[in-house]
């Protein structure tokens, strides 16, 4: 094989056309290799970011329905202490208004025992001074009524 011009040309002409594309072709071409490599890599790092963010999440939820479930334990809790503390006041305030009325009403039935003995004492009293007026069979005085009717009303 002989070396001559045409493939000297050749060898010069594939050298300016690798040179120039190293110098025009491949750095814009480097560039746009690296922007989307870096794109990817973000992407990637993005993703991986959403995906801790997610269980980040997931973790706070999940104790904040703890949190939620203790709270709503801590006020159902609280609701049955109030019920119960409420009922225990309600007991002790229905017995002693039981116990006020048990002794209103003892007071007034013995206001009324008394009442109708004084009246049941005058009645006697009446009675015994007609009964003596008929036996005696004249009528007694209204002075000496009214001092028998007060002997005998403390006699009774």
């Amino acid at each position: 094989m002989d070396i001559n011009l045409t493939l000297l040309m050749q060898a010069i002409g594939f050298g300016l056309f690798i040179w120039f594309t190293a110098k025009f072709i491949w750095p814009p071409l480097m560039r746009a290799v690296e922007t989307r490599q870096k794109q990817i890599a973000e992407g990637l790092a993005a993703g991986e970011q959403g995906r801790q963010s997610l269980v980040s999440a997931e973790k706070r939820i999940a104790d904040m329905m703890a949190e939620a479930k203790a709270k709503a334990g801590e006020i159902v809790a609280t609701g049955e202490k109030f019920r119960a503390e409420t009922m225990d006041q309600a007991k002790i305030e229905a017995a002693a208004e039981r116990d006020r009325i048990i002794a209103a009403a003892k007071a007034e039935a013995e206001q009324e025992y008394q009442a109708a003995r004084e009246q049941l004492r005058n009645q006697v009293a009446d009675l015994a001074v007609a009964g003596a007026a008929r036996i005696l069979k004249r009528e007694i005085r209204p002075a000496d009524h009214a001092e028998l009717l007060a002997s005998i009303r403390q006699e009774l």
